[in-house]
């Protein structure tokens, strides 16, 4: 019988991966010395007048440029002396400390420019590894002070972990980064960029105009063109309207810009009329002391047996509700909501009910104002040219043709022209300075298809382009522009541009719907609650974002709900 092979004849035992790598690195070490003493040196590197002996192998091993360089042709021909990167004040300090690391010394970096300047030279020379280094080292190094020369470098090398990190603070503290000279010496599309940003970290928007400002006036000849492009993306209906008229109007370079007059415009319409035209500009940006927030008013329970006490408001972005005082007399259905002003106006909701309140939204609490000349129901109510319109209805009897003109400075009502067809339960939506009526219930009792639209300056009505439809219990909504429309059981979002008075097919619902709360938050379009096939009240909410075409379910509402206020206001976070 054979003897078991001893020791020396056995299979070749690998040793612990812990005793390789020590050995490997006491070579390294070893290696590191010598390079330092110049022993069995057989290179020169120099940068930035400085001369650095080190062996070709090392560097071979190390570096994808070395390779090529030392075992391309014959020994003879490599020269003794290699420049390396340009002879600048610091490519001596990145050389030594790429080779360190190649020599296995490890990596030390004192400053962001030094770190820099290192990736820069291990990316010309092919030097893998060093990448991750320097990145931990500049992201440990972020702050307000840096982000933008930090942001550049994230950009020039890819480090998108680091561009990400320096976005972040760039949002956050945008304020404290606009004060520091970085940011005067920004290309206008960077500034643009960052102007752009809805979740720019400011509470207000006056630091966002002081910073376009004084970067303009960094180099105002060059940079007074830019002026209209970077105003564009500052949200000046949100300034105080005292900041506004000290500090926006009188400014002699906005005076001098004819360009951007019609922004200026447009913020002191908001200042009077409110966020009627719901432009992006009238909107908070994510983070301010004010968001947009939307309430939910009365209603109909499950059955639509019971008339909701209910008042919430509800801030989309931290998913929390609100809530708010209940409506004085709240047992009332179907009765018409809009804004004017940032208050809210509830109207009507019985038989021949003229009854109107408002919600202050400052005073936090219900008012009554004046009461409609004509009790109605199953109407509507618009806010046009800082005014409230209501559009016909039913009185029990009889739809009616009648619309009626709130002027909220003296508290009175007064009949306008009234509708060409007379219905109720139609959509109503206010748009490029019209009123536009879609579809509904006509005298006869059937649905309609019609389009009336109302001129307020000419006091007078048309038909526009008919619907797609003939329903009634719809509810339409516009934003930038654009009129969506959205109930009668219908499982689509139908578009209508008023501009082209043509109709289209924005996207599918889950489930159709009637009798739902539609409302703009945010740029997108809220479908809250409405009555389902079977004709019970639901708690579904769904968004429609324009910009993507999609339509994705929500966090459902509190409690089932029809035939219900849903309006969108701006309320403080404090």
């Amino acid at each position: 019988m054979r003897e078991a092979a001893g020791p020396d004849e056995s299979e070749p035992v690998c040793e612990a991966p812990c005793a390789a790598a020590c050995h490997a690195q006491r070579v390294l070490q070893t290696l590191n010395a010598y390079r330092r003493s110049g022993t069995l040196t057989d290179v020169v590197l120099r940068a930035g007048g400085r001369d650095f002996p080190c062996h070709r192998a090392a560097l071979s091993a190390a570096s994808v440029h070395f390779r090529g360089l030392f075992t391309a042709g014959r020994a003879e021909r490599i020269p003794a002396v290699v420049p390396v990167g340009p002879d600048t004040p610091g490519a001596a300090a990145a050389l030594a400390v790429v080779l360190d690391y190649v020599y296995g010394a490890g990596v030390r970096l004192r400053a962001e420019d030094e770190a820099a300047a290192v990736l820069a030279l291990a990316e010309r020379l092919g030097v893998a590894g060093l990448r991750g280094a320097c990145a931990r080292f500049l992201e440990g190094r972020l702050r307000v002070a840096n982000s933008l020369a930090l942001r550049r470098v994230a950009a020039t090398f890819s480090l998108f972990p680091l561009a990400e990190r320096c976005g972040h603070v760039l949002r956050q503290a945008f304020a404290e980064v606009a004060r520091h000279a970085d940011f005067l010496e920004l290309a206008p599309d960077e500034v643009v960029a960052l102007l752009a940003d809805p979740a720019l970290g400011v509470a207000r928007e006056e630091p966002v105009f002081e910073a376009v400002m004084r970067w303009v006036r960094h180099d105002a000849p060059a940079r007074r063109g830019q002026l209209r492009r970077l105003l564009e993306h500052v949200r000046l209906p949100l300034l105080a309207p005292a900041y506004f008229l000290q500090k926006v109007e009188s400014d002699e370079l906005l005076q001098a810009c004819g360009d951007c007059r019609p922004l200026l415009l447009e913020a002191r319409a908001c200042f009077i009329l409110g966020r009627e035209a719901g432009a992006l500009r009238a909107r908070p940006r994510r983070f301010m002391d004010l968001a947009e927030v939307i309430v939910v008013i009365g209603g109909c329970d499950r059955k639509g047996l019971l008339k909701l006490p209910f008042a919430d408001a509800y801030h989309p972005e931290s998913q929390r509700w609100t809530p708010l005082p209940s409506l004085p007399g709240y047992t009332r259905s179907e009765f018409a909501t809009c804004v004017l002003r940032n208050d809210i106006y509830v109207s009507g909701g019985h038989i021949n009910s003229r009854d109107v309140w408002m919600f202050s939204s400052h005073l936090h609490t219900w008012i009554k104002v004046a009461s409609m000349h004509k009790g109605r129901w199953r109407h509507k109510m618009a806010a046009l040219q800082g005014q409230l319109f209501t559009v016909g209805g039913f009185d029990g009897l009889q739809r009616l043709h009648s619309v009626e003109r709130y002027d909220p400075f003296s508290n009175t009502w007064a009949a306008v022209a009234p509708l060409p067809e007379a219905v109720s339960s139609a959509a109503v939506a206010p748009c490029a300075g019209h009123l536009y009526v879609i579809g509904g219930a006509g005298q006869d009792g059937a649905n309609t298809d019609k389009v009336q639209c109302f001129d307020p300056k000419e006091d007078q009505w048309s038909l526009r382009s008919p619907a797609p439809f003939s329903q009634r219990c719809l509810e339409a909504v516009s934003l930038e522009d654009t009129i969506y429309v959205v109930g009668g059981l219908m499982s689509k979002i139908f578009t209508y541009d008023p501009g082209t008075d043509i109709w289209g097919e924005a996207a599918d619902l889950p489930t159709p719907v009637e009798s739902c709360g539609v409302t703009a938050c945010d740029g997108k379009v809220y479908i809250l609650g409405g009555r389902d096939d079977h004709g019970e009240s639901i708690n579904s909410v769904f968004t429609f974002d324009p910009s993507s075409g999609q339509v994705e379910t929500q966090p459902s509402l509190q409690r089932c709900t029809s035939s219900h206020g849903c309006v969108t206001i701006i309320q403080s976070l404090r």
